[in-house]
């Protein structure tokens, strides 16, 4: 029984070292010695309010003083112990998405739903939300899994008009940035760049001229 816990725990390691490693930052131990000597200096403040309060409090003015000073204290010493519980062990990850198919099989990949929320097209320009919906609904990720949801809290015709565009656009990027395992799958970032070399002149011309119609 134990062997074969142990057994599953070492494959459950190995998969998991496959999709992503850490390593421990350098400030750990700064972090975890300032977090000592800070925990010190609050609760010798603290014993310093409550000796306050309890020997040298002799009016109504300076009792109010005190334990205001002395909940204030309290208030944002657990505001800094709940912030710092995260810095005692700061880490840095390294995620290796491409191992995804060595550990999972693509049916059993978990469905996605992203929503993509805009309100006012002159703020968000419509082009931008398009390059974001196009991005994610390129993803290297079974399509049939993923679903990409557009929230246009401001009802807008232009909104609706560039995403009735990018559809059609849709039919040539989504297939080419599949075949041709595209990285960058922001159209805007890819045509900007340098890295279309495996796209020839006519395929250029051909997703200029159906973003321009």
């Amino acid at each position: 029984m134990s062997k074969a816990k142990g057994e599953r725990e070492s494959s459950t390691t190995k998969m998991g070292t496959l999709l992503h490693t850490y390593n421990h930052m350098p400030c750990t131990t700064f972090n975890r010695v300032f977090a000592i000597i800070y925990t010190c200096a609050i609760l010798t403040l603290i014993y310093h309010h409550f000796l306050t309060l309890i020997h040298h409090s002799t009016t109504l003015i300076s009792v109010i003083t005190t334990t205001s000073l002395l909940i204030s204290d309290l208030i944002l010493a657990f505001m800094w112990a709940t912030t710092t519980s995260f810095r005692l062990r700061p880490i840095l990850r390294q995620v290796y998405p491409e191992n995804l198919e060595k550990v999972l099989d693509k049916n059993d990949f978990p469905a996605i739903d992203i929503f993509i929320c805009t309100a006012d097209p002159y703020k968000e320009p419509p082009i931008n939300v398009v390059n974001t919906a196009l991005s994610l609904m390129a993803y290297d990720y079974p399509p049939e899994k993923i679903s990409v949801y557009v929230s246009d809290d401001g009802g807008s015709e232009l909104t609706l008009f560039a995403f009735m565009e990018a559809a059609k656009f849709a039919e040539i990027w989504l297939p080419f940035c599949r075949d041709n395992n595209i990285m960058d799958r922001c159209p805007e970032a890819y045509f900007n760049s340098n890295n279309h070399g495996k796209l020839d002149e006519l395929e250029i011309e051909e997703i200029k001229v159906t973003t321009s119609k």
